[in-house]
């Protein structure tokens, strides 16, 4: 079993160029993450692949309101899709969002519970 890369080797570390329209980019992302249920299926997404169906009953949320968010989702580039049969099956590719969606959530446990900031 190999380790866990550290935040600080090279597949972590990339140059910003200011200039690229970047931070717009970083900003269509942040906007996507910035609603609850949004944000509640990216979290189930990066444990596992899952259909609307188990997106549904995990949440709680409707079947259409599951599916429109998914739609913003997949246009917004932040889940992909694969078929099987007649299902469609949602997944997050993207070790960068899965690392933003964590972070943003312990943050915000932190925030909650008082428990102080730390590296």
């Amino acid at each position: 079993m190999s380790a866990q890369p550290q935040p600080t080797e090279p597949s972590f570390v990339h140059d910003i160029d200011a200039e690229s329209g970047i931070f717009d980019s970083a900003t269509g992302t942040l906007k996507l993450l910035a609603e609850p249920t949004r944000l509640h299926i990216l979290w189930l997404l990066s444990e596992r692949e899952r259909n609307v169906t188990e997106l549904v009953e995990v949440t709680g949320v409707a079947r259409t309101v599951v599916s429109q968010h998914l739609a913003k989702l997949r246009l917004g580039g932040l889940v992909q899709t694969r078929r099987v049969g007649r299902s469609v099956i949602y997944r997050v590719d993207d070790g960068h969002l899965n690392r933003l969606v964590f972070e943003s959530l312990n943050h915000a446990d932190h925030q909650m519970t008082g428990e102080p900031a730390h590296e």
